[in-house]
């Protein structure tokens, strides 16, 4: 097995952001590894259809955490006005062991991975080529277009940094301390803003 050579982590309480007047929500709020942050939907890990182990979009998956260029973003999903988990184990191949909420090891990771649910993307990659959430979602083995998200249908809002984006959702970059929120269907909501946790 494959272990995470991240930091150690505690689990925290969930945080949901859904839950706040939109007013407060543009505060930002602290990210916790381990955490789950929204309700859960997803089964962890890759889909039958996604990453386990072959190269996705260029992407490898049969080999360690590659650390040339180590960044992390940030998703958040929102369906029908309810914040919904992504979840852990996306980009790590399966069997993996998954402890307090945290995936610290599997048989192989992609350069774009989850350990948790709390959202964070990891981008951990062997040279400085540029990833979309396009790639993050053939690794997970789920649709994502203008009208459809993991499955979720709707129209979709794409928010990056709390400002709409007005380019294709596949084409959102995943860039470092990137807060990408997908918000699908109606009500609409209002993207909430995060801080890191340190060492991210």
């Amino acid at each position: 097995m494959i272990q995470h050579s991240g930091l150690r982590t505690i689990a925290f309480a969930a945080l949901i952001a859904c839950a706040l007047p939109a007013q407060a929500q543009r505060k930002p709020l602290p990210l916790a590894q381990a955490s789950t942050l929204g309700r859960v939907m997803f089964e962890a890990g890759d889909t039958s259809k996604g990453g386990n182990g072959q190269p996705v979009d260029g992407i490898e998956g049969s080999s360690t955490e590659m650390l040339k260029v180590h960044v992390h973003a940030h998703l958040s999903l929102f369906y029908k006005g309810e914040q919904i988990a992504v979840p852990p184990g996306i980009g790590i191949v399966k069997p993996f062991r998954e402890t307090q909420g945290f995936v610290g090891s599997g048989q192989g990771f992609y350069w774009l991975h989850t350990h948790d649910a709390s959202g964070i993307i990891h981008v951990e990659s062997p040279d400085d080529r540029r990833y979309n959430l396009g790639n993050f979602f053939n690794i997970w083995g789920q649709p994502l277009a203008a009208d459809n998200v993991a499955g979720l249908k709707g129209k979709v809002h794409v928010y990056v940094d709390g400002q709409e984006y007005k380019g294709k959702v596949r084409e959102v970059p995943l860039t470092a301390h990137a807060q990408i929120t997908l918000v699908v269907g109606e009500p609409a909501v209002t993207p909430p803003l995060y801080t890191f946790p340190d060492g991210l």
